[in-house]
């Protein structure tokens, strides 16, 4: 098992700070259809693009908002599920790879170089749900999170929470503490801590939110949930669960046009003014 407490010092001038091991610190979206998800999320969160390459794993599009990086684009098959996957900074992705086996998850490849920037392999959990352990060398991961226009906070949407639970508890050392105000809308959620920080949710699926594979969902920070709906649905996205109040803010569930989860959580302006 990890030391919870351990940090990844990074060797690059240009990674900002070191990433906490265990915690979440990049997100990527691999894609059936690279083009049109790029067109969708530069529209709806206003982000740039940048074409990188990736060394062994070809190229990948970096997607920044105000010039930080706060996810990467990818293509796959054309005949698998697109989805956002979650990055977890990790000390040893080889060592932590055997360690998922041994908890019952699944390495789907063997672990790989992104060029200079890191190691990576992706994972699924017990349940299926896939994320990315990342052994971060001259990059650390996103240059933005929990600010607008990137992402804020990850849900885990799953039919065994005990089983999860445990396997990510044992993996990275989170913690798990029960929420009473959402046990209306599901019967088992908790909120997720690394370090004592509130880094995300594991919970049931909603009865509202038939039609959304269980599996990782990032929550973007946007000014006005409502208004970023709209701009969704007009880029051919669909709402899944309207804006409405919840544990972590004013949240809402859509899909993009690919059928793929996301969320939105308000992130008023600083001060609590309006933006112009």
């Amino acid at each position: 098992m990890l030391n919870s407490a351990e940090t990844i010092h990074l060797t690059a001038a240009s990674c900002v700070e070191p990433f906490v091991s265990g915690a979440f610190c990049w997100l990527g979206l691999a894609a059936s259809d690279p083009a049109a998800e790029l067109a969708f999320y530069t529209r709806l969160f206003d982000w740039e693009s940048d074409e990188q390459i990736a060394g062994d794993l070809g190229r990948y599009t970096a997607l920044s908002y105000e010039g930080q990086e706060v996810a990467i684009l990818y293509g796959q098959s054309p005949v698998a599920a697109s989805q956002w996957t979650p990055f977890v900074a990790v000390d040893d992705v080889d060592r932590c790879g055997c360690l998922v086996e041994r908890l019952g998850g699944t390495l789907l490849r063997d672990p790989q170089n992104l060029a200079d920037a890191g190691r990576v392999v992706p994972v699924q959990d017990p349940n299926g749900a896939i994320f990315a352990l990342w052994q971060p060398s001259s990059r650390g991961g996103a240059e933005l999170m929990h600010d607008r226009g990137a992402v804020c906070w990850h849900e885990l949407i799953t039919s065994d929470v005990d089983r999860v639970a445990f396997f990510y508890c044992t993996l990275f050392g989170w913690r798990f503490t029960a929420d009473p105000r959402a046990f209306s809308n599901v019967r088992s959620s908790f909120t997720i801590t690394k370090a004592a920080t509130p880094i995300g949710t594991i919970r049931e699926r909603r009865d509202d939110e038939n039609g959304v594979s269980a599996g990782w969902i990032p929550y973007f920070g946007v000014e006005n949930p409502e208004l970023a709906q709209r701009v969704a649905e007009q880029e051919g996205g669909r709402t899944v669960r309207t804006a409405s109040d919840s544990p972590i803010g004013r949240t809402s569930l859509l899909a993009d046009p690919l059928g793929v989860p996301f969320g939105l959580l308000e992130h008023p302006a600083p001060d609590g003014r309006e933006e112009e």
